[in-house]
């Protein structure tokens, strides 16, 4: 049952993940009203926002954007950081509705960065978990029963975080798109073609946040 669990939401991840791609892809053929690139945009946010402390700077790689609190940077791919088009604009408007978050200390923010280290950890031991249970667990004293209930628990902290990502995530394309409407770096076409994106975008989160309740269920149901 759990294989097919799997497949399932591999192959819907999978179509949610192409479908991203292409939504950038073509959204990235379209110029921006200002011209702007994405780490002017990126820095006009920034300083429209009153925030001075983040860094604007660029990584790596494709879709490889990302807000950091730890140093204070919005880290975009090349493609972001030097495109002057709606993708461009729509990702990095969306980092920054991040630094934004931080700066006004959202409390789903917070506590997604609370729980960075200890979901990292629990990722960690669920891996060794199912590796003792493949192998055995009697010889530590340890019974199906009880590998399960520790398996269910750390499961749980994953699904908890996945599920405090989805209103973080949304909340920072709204603030983006709100900003890119206001400061007028973008027309409403334009505007209309970012939404889309950076809704595609967040979709891949709710998939994670769909998977991640339903290996818990499945889980839970084990013990039954």
């Amino acid at each position: 049952m759990i294989w097919i669990i799997m497949i399932a939401f591999m192959i819907i991840g999978g179509i949610v993940n192409s479908r991203l791609k292409n939504r950038f892809k073509k959204y990235s053929q379209i110029p921006t009203l200002s011209g702007l690139s994405g780490k002017e945009i990126a820095e006009k946010m920034l300083i429209d926002n009153g925030i001075s402390d983040v860094k604007v700077i660029s990584v790596p790689g494709k879709l490889t954007d990302h807000y950091n609190p730890l140093d204070k940077t919005v880290n975009l791919s090349p493609e972001v950081y030097q495109g002057r088009h709606v993708s461009a604009a729509a990702v990095a408007a969306h980092e920054c509705g991040h630094a934004v978050q931080h700066a006004t200390a959202y409390q789903w923010l917070q506590m997604r960065s609370q729980m960075v280290p200890i979901v990292n950890l629990s990722n960690k031991m669920m891996s060794t978990v199912f590796i003792i249970g493949l192998i055995g667990g009697s010889f530590i004293g340890l019974g199906f029963s009880s590998m399960l209930t520790i398996f269910i628990i750390l499961q749980a902290i994953v699904t908890l975080f996945t599920l405090i990502t989805l209103p973080v995530e949304f909340d920072a394309s709204k603030r983006a798109l709100i900003w890119l409407r206001s400061s007028g770096i973008t027309s409403n076409e334009e505007l209309a073609h970012a939404d889309d994106a950076l809704k595609w975008a967040a979709s891949t989160y709710v998939v994670a946040a769909l998977a991640a309740v339903t290996y818990l269920l499945y889980y839970i149901s084990l013990k039954d």
